[in-house]
């Protein structure tokens, strides 16, 4: 069962992919969808067995790497952590390969549209039943691959094909560092296996290792080169800016990306190795810090954005800020819950934000939207729900999830984890106010459409939206349904050995004891972001403007994503682009091909052009010739002759 869970949508991908001109694009769509919802079911199942069962599993599929000492069995595990993340990453992609059939129907690919979407599902799906890191590194470059194809997808845009570029390039520098952690963690534990890995890390929590001349703690070293390539995957402040230009793939990838594979890659792999990070409590203050940093960054950016995508994009951005630093206080419960129930209302916003545009005529700013909610009613409740539950509005599934993570970080009692409470509500406050903002610009209010657009504005069909009423089923449920078993108090219980938090990191069993006031806050201010929404958008629309205008350096700052693409373009672009300019023309074209090939035949040319002139045509010249080449061998002849 958990190897056909797996290999299922690797068996659509190729199919598709391979025969999807002789099966045509319904027969494509029917087998990546069928295989996914199949693949969903049996998630269920195991679930049930191995989660609420408690029983964890191990299928050893076939050995894979032998070099001496070195040995790597192509394995999957499976155990509480992994379960959950089978389920999201199924049920997520299921519904994201069942609304594809309706959003990309008059596209002129759909079959390899769909077979990407499977082989993204696959690469993940491989990440998290990885047994070792090796295995996991292969899933994790194979995200990687998958979601270059799919934000390029559209390759004859070249807005795509550079944003799937930046997507690609970015990663590579997290993956760098997560190799060297790779790399480091061999060194120390003589082993790549979790297992193995996780008996000895308390041996070996002491254990140091001198680097240029100075002694450094060893499990440290590791768990921040691993963070690195977590920060990549899950796009936190520094290696963040993919993320936006990922919206130039299909809504359905961004959708699919952003909730239940790519970004919550880098969580599930810090969450995977605990029994690591629980021995440096440097790497755990370094994640709180870079986490709650992420979180304000991208909700404030977010507040000013006007295409309804990457609004959505940078909530997504600021959410996994929340669950990295709920892990950076050990509360990595807290942060699995959290990725849980924004799987399926950021899937939801996505999706939703799609029927939008499917409605719109492709249309994104939310700045030329507005009054359409008659128009597609089912949508627009739909996407007040995924917003409630963003915001963290009590009985969605976020004020479960994000307000244990805050009320984790209060009860850590160390300043890393009180900065990213504070840092948190902020966040929250800023989440709801932006979530509202895209509410009422794209709903309510005058439409700011043209009539041409605005007469077409239509309902998404019924294959869109039932997708749509299942994750809103998710983002309404899943908070309440899961809370006792993912952050209760018995949840020592659910998650068995998956999970390590050592007795001196108990943030969130302190998180149940806060005082009332720092329980309440999150929901305060979250009420108060919607409600200086409503001033702003609805009451005074005039205010907004005028306060762009007052401060214009402020309101530039963020419009830019304080300048980050600007700040790398100077570091590092348009300098690599100089230096590759200046090896190509002075090293490559003049010094090898000038030297070399180009060189040599210039050097022959220009011989054979010279001998070429000698060559007139009259006989008289060659019977000239004839006699000074017969004076010259006569009297090289008598002279040797003596």
């Amino acid at each position: 069962m958990i190897t056909a869970t797996v290999f299922l949508p690797l068996l659509g991908a190729a199919v598709a992919g391979l025969l999807g001109r002789f099966i045509g694009d319904r027969g494509a769509q029917i087998l990546t969808c069928g295989l996914l919802l199949i693949s969903a079911v049996l998630a269920g199942l195991i679930f049930q067995t191995v989660a609420l069962g408690h029983q964890p599993q191990t299928v050893v599929i076939a050995d894979w790497i032998t070099s001496g000492t070195f040995n790597v069995a192509w394995t999957l595990k499976v155990d509480t952590l992994t379960a959950v993340m089978l389920i999201v990453v199924t049920w997520v992609s299921a519904a994201v390969h069942v609304y594809s059939v309706g959003y990309m129907s008059h596209d002129t690919s759909i079959a390899r549209f769909q077979s990407y979407l499977s082989l993204f599902t696959f690469a993940m799906l491989m990440l998290v039943t990885s047994d070792n890191l090796v295995q996991m590194f292969f899933g994790w470059e194979g995200v990687g691959v998958a979601s270059y194809l799919l934000i390029g997808f559209w390759y004859e845009k070249p807005s795509a094909s550079a944003a799937a570029i930046k997507a690609f390039v970015v990663n590579r520098v997290g993956d760098f560092g997560f190799a060297l952690g790779i790399f480091g963690v061999y060194f120390m534990f003589g082993t790549v296996g979790f297992d193995a890995i996780f008996a000895a890390a308390p041996d070996k929590a002491a254990a140091t290792v001198t680097f240029f001349g100075v002694e450094w703690h060893a499990i440290t070293i590791c768990c921040l080169l691993l963070f690195v390539g977590a920060m990549g995957k899950s796009a936190q402040l520094g290696l963040h800016t993919w993320l936006p230009d990922a919206m130039e793939g299909p809504t359905p990838v961004s959708a699919l990306i952003h909730a239940a594979t790519m970004v919550t890659a880098g969580v599930f792999m810090v969450a995977r190795m605990s029994p690591l990070f629980e021995f440096s409590d440097t790497a755990l203050t370094v994640v709180t810090v870079v986490g709650a940093a992420t979180a304000i960054f991208a909700a404030t950016v977010g507040c000013v954005q006007n295409d309804i995508k990457r609004v959505i994009a940078y909530s997504t951005c600021s959410q996994l800020g929340y669950m990295f630093f709920a892990i950076g206080v050990s509360a990595y419960q807290a942060a699995i819950f959290h990725l849980m129930t924004h799987a399926f209302f950021k899937a939801l916003l996505f999706l939703g934000a799609g029927s939008v545009i499917h409605a719109m005529s492709d249309e994104q700013d939310i700045r030329r939207m507005g009054g359409i909610w008659k128009h597609v009613k089912v949508t627009w409740v739909l996407m007040w729900i995924g917003s409630l539950a963003l915001a963290g509005i009590p009985v969605f599934a976020g004020y479960y999830s994000k307000d244990t993570i805050l009320e984790a970080a209060w009860a850590s009692h160390s300043i890393a984890g009180q900065g990213a409470y504070w840092l948190g509500c902020t966040a929250a406050f800023l989440t709801a106010f932006y979530s509202w903002r895209l509410l009422l610009l794209t709903f309510h209010g005058r439409p700011r459409a043209d009539e041409h657009v605005m007469a077409h504005v239509h309902e998404s069909p019924a294959v869109m939206l039932i997708p749509l009423l299942f994750l809103a089923l998710g983002a309404v449920f899943a908070g309440w349904l899961g809370y006792d078993l993912f952050v209760g108090h018995h949840n020592a219980e659910f998650w068995g050995k998956s999970i390590l938090v050592t007795a001196a990191h108990p943030s969130l069993e302190n998180a149940h004891h806060v005082p009332s006031w720092a329980a309440l806050l999150p929901t305060v201010v979250a009420v108060s972001g919607i409600a200086l929404a409503y001033l702003l958008y609805s009451f005074a629309p005039g205010i907004p403007g005028a306060l762009a205008k007052a401060f214009q350096p402020i309101y530039l700052f963020l419009l830019n994503k304080w300048y980050f693409d600007e700040l790398y373009d100077k570091i590092f672009v348009k300098p690599a682009f100089k230096l590759g300019k200046g090896l190509w023309q002075g090293g490559d074209g003049a010094l090898i091909d000038g030297v070399g090939p180009d060189g040599v035949a210039a050097g022959t040319l220009a011989v054979a052009r010279k001998v070429g002139r000698m060559q007139s045509g009259y006989l008289y010249h060659y019977a000239y010739a004839m006699l000074i080449g017969v004076a010259v061998f006569v009297t090289w002849y008598v002279f040797n002759a003596r």
